[in-house]
């Protein structure tokens, strides 16, 4: 299955890597390969994830306080938001 990002999604994941490796070196990286992780586990189990409404879910990262916000289509998942969620739990609704 594809994978599209929504711009604004795509700034939102370059944010918090460069956020997270500016606190500590390398911890930019591990925070993206666990972002990598989570979206693996998505398109493995696109339907598995909380739902927020009939199309979009959210899936957590484990150790990050992040949620990737997504749409289910038929030949694609859209990433719709990489989403602090202490910060801006609900940023997304606005997009889609």
């Amino acid at each position: 299955m594809n994978v599209r990002y929504l711009s604004v999604a795509e700034e939102e994941l370059g944010q918090a890597i460069e956020y997270y490796e500016d606190k500590e070196v390398g911890l930019g990286l591990r925070f993206y390969a666990e972002y990598r992780a989570a979206l693996e586990r998505i398109l493995a189990y696109p339907d598995a994830w909380y739902a927020l409404s009939e199309n979009t879910r959210r899936c957590r990262t484990k150790v990050f306080p992040f949620g990737i916000i997504y749409q289910i289509r038929s030949d694609e998942i859209l990433i719709v938001a990489v989403s602090e969620l202490h910060q801006k739990p609900g940023c997304w609704k606005d997009r889609i």
